[in-house]
């Protein structure tokens, strides 16, 4: 499938939010989910094929060289009125071949994707819900919100680099959020975990039982954070929608090499628990 860009809009020094319409989004099926993503497909430069392409013609038909660099992204939004299909992408300067095509990005120009899938929405049978990342999971964390009832409960520790990175949260649920703001230092690995320790889960409004956990952004934070509520708050692997999105120190390529071996360590975390 594809869209071609409608609006760009810069929502923070670090985030950039692009609408697609046209294309084909006239035949996109949105799955009922608050974490449904795209894998958007990214031709090099000297591509010889057409703006509009299939990933898997490329890969068959032309050398590894000219195949598009392929990166997930959650859908923030989808308007079926409008067919417009809201992304938004973290950009740090012009690193990566997602953040150069996002920071670059103008009208009329086409993103191609496969998608979308999903896998997580809010349970309405949660005692309340734990949701928990960086930028990177802000989409999805901002989505299930939304999607949150009147009297839901919901405890939310984003991680960020500032003030100037935060953006507003919208919920008709009962909703305890803080923004955590990196240091630029190594105390920065720590800080979502630190956060998770400190919560009361016996409080008032939490104790009706344990939450369902979404917990998503840096693999490291993440596999700690994971690693704590498994086997220091008692919640299994049911309980809880794991997933790194990326890993510092790491460029995205260097992090998708070995991701699919680090989500085997982390499962055997979980083991051991």
């Amino acid at each position: 499938m594809h869209g071609r860009v409608v609006r760009r809009q810069e929502l923070t020094p670090s985030t950039v939010r692009i609408v697609l319409g046209g294309g084909d989004l006239d035949g996109l099926v949105m799955p009922d989910a608050t974490d449904a993503y795209v894998n958007a497909a990214f031709p090099p430069v000297a591509a010889s094929y057409a703006e509009v392409f299939e990933p898997g013609v490329v890969r068959e038909s032309c050398p590894r060289e000219e195949w598009p660099a392929r990166r997930r992204y959650t859908v923030r939004s989808w308007d079926p009125a409008a067919l417009e299909l809201t992304l938004d992408f973290v950009v740090h300067a012009d690193e990566g071949v997602a953040s150069r095509w996002a920071t670059n990005a103008r009208a009329g120009d086409v993103l191609v994707f496969e998608g979308p899938g999903s896998g997580y929405r809010p349970s309405p049978d949660a005692a309340w819900h734990l949701l928990l990342g960086d930028e990177s999971a802000l989409p999805a964390i901002a989505a299930s919100l939304e999607a949150l009832r009147p009297g839901d409960r919901a405890v939310v520790r984003i991680v960020c680099d500032g003030p100037d990175h935060e953006i507003p949260l919208e919920s008709r649920g009962d909703v305890d959020l803080a923004w955590l703001h990196r240091h630029g230092d190594e105390r920065d690995e720590s800080l979502l975990l630190a956060a998770v320790e400190a919560l009361d889960f016996a409080a008032p409004g939490l104790a009706a039982g344990p939450p369902f956990g979404f917990v998503h952004g840096e693999a490291d934070e993440i596999r700690g954070v994971r690693r704590h509520l498994l086997s220091e708050r008692g919640l299994s692997r049911q309980d809880l929608s794991c997933s790194p999105y990326w890993r510092r120190t790491m460029t995205d390529e260097a992090w998708r090499q070995i991701k699919r071996e680090y989500v085997a360590a982390m499962e055997a975390d979980a083991a051991g628990v």
